[in-house]
């Protein structure tokens, strides 16, 4: 077998390193009697035989691994550079002879496509296609020679340059191979994929299809009609208006033609062709065991296959089964809830499903309504659904956590598909009655005469207790033993929050929705009610972040500790502040501080990620910006004017009522409501806060664990746990054999790197389909970017764009714009003027402390943190709904205004 080349025959799956992802997958398809057009491949060993004809390319090697990514005009340069140098370097006379016996054995009278196949593409979790260059209708020796050489320099384009360098591939390792194939004059061709790669819904197969070449449509030159297959029936067909095709030429080349007009709208294949096509399709995906990509022509009355790689776009399907003629299940992100949509590790994720107290036949075993995919948890609501009333409660409530959702559920409870074959669920409204009723009855006993501050203490005295049952239990155990007691904490925990502390902030929010009911109803306006959230006593959070303002304070009176924070970066933090002026001032501060909210950090849902207290530098930042954008006691004064005005607020809404026919009691009835509201409002983020103080136990108990297994010679190190559930951590501990542990380890570290690159969905169906939701209109300018609400204020200001909250350095004027807001971005509220962020709704955590700080905030924009970049001056409309680019960053049409109205 030359090494050289080799023929389509020759090849298979495995030949990846020889012929690359492409000629890999046309090998693999030939040899299983897929229509594949006849050809054969250069390798990357005459790819390697020619670069070495060179003797500038190690200079150019050394140079390709000192650029960046983003550093675009250097990769131009560099890039022609070496494009230019190649197609100077002679091919090797071996190379050379080998090419040619195959051309003449393959008929050299014949028209060839000549494709590159890098081994970096075409590959089951990335497929790049396009990165390098394609020659159609090659005729002749020269014409090949010519393309094959300029295929081997087109792995240096600008593109594939860029493409290495983000994504971590050595260019040295990437090699290239051509495909020589047979050309194929076809009618009409296209592409299609074995899944919807828009909506993800895998049982569809969607084809676009036009005239003349396929190249026509990869290229993006012409609109292709659009047909949907699913299950071996046409479910959908959108006729385009197909103006040009790319058509061979007799000499050789191609040629792009104006269509007529009767032709332009004419549908490119008929209803028994796309039917024969998508049984193609399937063929090809069960052959794979995965979705695919395919390049397909249809040509003298017989389909041909050019190209098929995975579609490596697509959300990975949720760890589940549906029985067969039931409904499409129907998945809730968890993190949209939690305001954290990050991937997590497998540990954390099985903490998170022991949690959930549905759905479990024992408190230590891990829920059936959570399921996992692309490193995230979803919640499955098909069961819950099926009950009249929450299919119309349900989306209101979830339109409060994010409006997307609300609207994506309110839509899929409407579809015949999901109405027509529900599975009847017996016992279910009893089951939720039982554990409804009596929260919802302690709310209402709240909501109408309770003690409300009786009930805060209760519950701050609930939570001491709590904490204090778990520390005990876990400190007496060890191995098994102590796995076993985490499950239990873990499995006991929301079970208990919903039991002990739930009611109390529901009748919080339930005060605040009559509140405004009310307030329009009898006085036509709710703008007062805004001012009625600012400055909450008791709230967990915001008391935080006040203490962050302390620290910052103390800082600024001792310059020397001021200095240890600007410059520090954690590792030398404690030692320096020993011998500061004010340092032991500071310390005590910084202990107390610890003590209280030391277990928490950003992504604080997630048990694996560093805690304040563990990783001192993840907090700098945030004290650092409240040392440059506030004034020493500004955040206490502003938190008491908050206070003072809600106060106003609250006395000129009674007195408004008064003022009414029924005065008295309307007055006597908002003031009820404005007090617990108040009062229970400002424990909302309790059951997170006992929750996390939880987390900080079980983290540290399953660390302390992973110690000794370390020690045992079972892991190599700590972290390793957090790529083990707790059930296998539990078999570890139990002596159990765990077959190739860490080969499962490494593959599921590089697993977790993959998933964090994904961006979930905020629903998902168990076929995979993508539900979006829709946002209601909104009166915005031309160009608005769309999202909701939050918190009322117009504001205009610089945009920081923020993606990891220990990194922050926000400037005095600053609009914050950031994915996600848990109670670990808190501390940079202070140092905001508004919010932007991705995810959210009413009632999650960012648009709560951002109307109790006074903070004009949109929530739900997707892709907010890409769409509006750091120095754009921006207008945000809290009030509507939106955010305006006024002036990108580096604009330069004119002044700026420096002060936010």
């Amino acid at each position: 077998m030359d090494s050289y080349v080799l023929d389509f025959q020759q090849i298979d799956k495995t030949s990846l390193p020889l012929v690359g992802g492409k000629g890999a997958n046309l090998g693999e398809m030939t040899r299983a009697g897929f229509p594949i057009p006849a050809g054969f491949c250069v390798t990357t060993g005459a790819f390697r035989a020619f670069l070495e004809q060179s003797d500038e390319m190690e200079a150019y090697f050394l140079r390709l691994e000192e650029v960046k990514a983003d550093q675009l005009d250097e990769i131009a340069v560099l890039g022609r550079s070496i494009r230019d140098h190649l197609v100077t370097v002679a091919a090797p006379a071996k190379v050379l002879a080998a090419i040619m016996t195959s051309w003449r054995r393959s008929g050299e009278a014949k028209a060839y496509a000549v494709r590159s196949s890098a081994t970096a593409e075409d590959l089951p979790t990335a497929s790049f296609a396009g990165q390098q260059d394609t020659y159609l209708n090659v005729l002749g020796e020269e014409q090949l020679l010519q393309a094959i050489r300029k295929c081997w320099a087109s792995l240096f384009t600008d593109r594939a340059i860029s493409y290495r360098a983000k994504n971590g591939f050595d260019h040295r390792a990437v090699l290239l191979s051509v495909v020589v194939q047979q050309m194929v004059f076809p009618e009409v061709s296209g592409i299609m994929f074995t899944a919807d790669p828009i909506s993800g819904h895998r049982s569809t197969i969607s084809i676009d299809a036009g005239f003349g070449l396929g190249e026509a449509l990869v290229s993006g030159l012409v609109s292709a009609d659009l047909y949907q297959v699913r299950a071996g029936e046409i479910i959908a067909k959108k006729i385009a208006k197909k103006k040009l095709a790319i058509y061979p030429l007799p000499e050789g080349g191609t040629v792009t033609q104006q269509l007529s007009e009767d032709r332009q709208e004419q549908q490119a294949l008929s209803d028994l062709q796309i039917i024969e096509l998508a049984a193609v399709g399937e063929r090809i995906e069960k052959h794979y065991g995965s979705e695919q990509d395919i390049e397909w022509c249809y040509a003298e009355g017989r389909i041909y296959v050019v190209q098929s790689r995975p579609i490596t776009s697509l959300y990975p399907l949720p760890q589940m089964s549906v029985p067969e003629g039931e409904s499409p299940h129907i998945l809730l992100s968890f993190g949209h809830q939690q305001m954290m949509t990050n991937a997590m590790r497998p540990l954390a994720l099985s903490v998170l499903r022991t949690m959930i107290p549905f759905g479990k036949a024992a408190i230590r075993s891990e829920s059936s309504i959570a399921r996992i995919a692309g490193g995230r948890m979803f919640l499955d609501i098909t069961k819950l659904l099926t009950l009249k009333p929450a299919r119309r409660i349900l989306p209101k409530v979830l339109s409060g956590i994010d409006e997307l959702i609300g609207s994506g559920v309110a839509e899929f409870v409407q579809r015949d598909s999901f109405i027509r074959n529900l599975p009847r669920q017996a016992g279910l409204k009893r089951e939720i009655l039982r554990t409804a009723r009596p929260i919802v009855s302690k709310a209402i006993r709240n909501l109408v005469f309770a003690d409300t501050s009786q009930g805060v203490r209760e519950v701050n005295d609930w939570m001491t207790a709590s904490l204090k049952v778990s520390r005990t239990r876990l400190a007496g155990a060890v191995g098994p033993e102590r796995v076993m007691r985490v499950q239990e904490q873990a499995g006991m925990m929301l079970r208990a929050l919903l039991r002990n502390v739930l009611a109390y902030p529901l009748a919080g929010i339930i005060s605040l929705r009559l509140i405004m009911l009310l307030t329009e109803k009898w006085l036509g306006d709710i703008q007062t009610v805004h001012v009625l959230n600012k400055s909450l006593a008791g709230n967990v959070t915001s008391e935080m972040g006040l203490m962050i303002g302390d620290l910052a304070d103390t800082a600024r009176r001792y310059p020397q500790v001021a200095e240890i924070i600007r410059q520090d970066d954690g590792t030398r933090f404690r030692s320096s502040l020993q011998h500061a002026d004010g340092g032991a001032e500071f310390i005590r501060q910084w202990d107390r501080f610890m003590q209280l909210y030391g277990m928490r950090c950003p992504g604080e849902i997630d048990i694996t990620q560093p805690r304040w207290s563990e990783d001192e530098s993840l907090l700098l930042p945030a004290i650092h910006s409240h040392m440059r954008t506030m004034e020493e006691g500004e955040h206490r004064e502003r938190f008491a004017q908050g206070a003072i005005e809600a106060e106003e607020a609250t006395r000129e809404l009674i007195g408004r009522l008064r003022d009414l026919p029924f005065g008295w009691f309307k007055a006597k009835l908002m003031s009820r409501l404005i007090q617990v509201f108040r009062n229970l409002m400002a424990i909302r983020e309790h059951p997170k806060y006992l929750m996390i103080q939880m987390f900080g136990i079980i983290r540290r108990a399953l660390l302390d664990e992973a110690r000794l297994l370390v020690e045992a010679g079972v892991l190599r190190q700590e972290e390793d746990v957090y790529y083990l559930t707790l059930d296998e951590l539990l078999q570890l501990t139990q002596g159990e054999p765990f077959i190739r542990l860490d080969e499962r380890l490494a593959e599921r570290k590089r697993e977790y790197e993959r998933f964090r690159t994904l961006t979930p969905p905020r629903l998902m169906t168990s076929e995979g389909e993508i539900i979006t939701g829709r946002r209601k209109q909104k009166d915005a300018p031309e160009g608005a970017l769309l999202g909701t609400p939050v918190s009322v204020g117009v504001v205009e200001g610089f945009a920081r764009v923020v993606l990891r909250p220990e990194e922050a350095k926000l400037n005095k004027g600053e609009i914050l714009i950031a994915p996600f807001s848990d109670p670990g971005w808190t501390p940079l509220f202070h140092s905001a003027i508004g919010l932007v962020m991705e995810v959210g709704g009413l009632m999650t955590h960012g648009a709560v402390v951002a109307r109790e700080y006074g903070l004009p905030a949109v929530v739900g924009i997707d892709g907010a943190t890409e769409r509006i970049k750091d120095g754009d001056y921006i207008r945000l409309d809290g009030t509507r709904g939106f955010v305006l680019i006024l002036k990108p960053h580096g604009f330069k049409g004119g002044s700026t205004p420096n002060t936010p109205t």
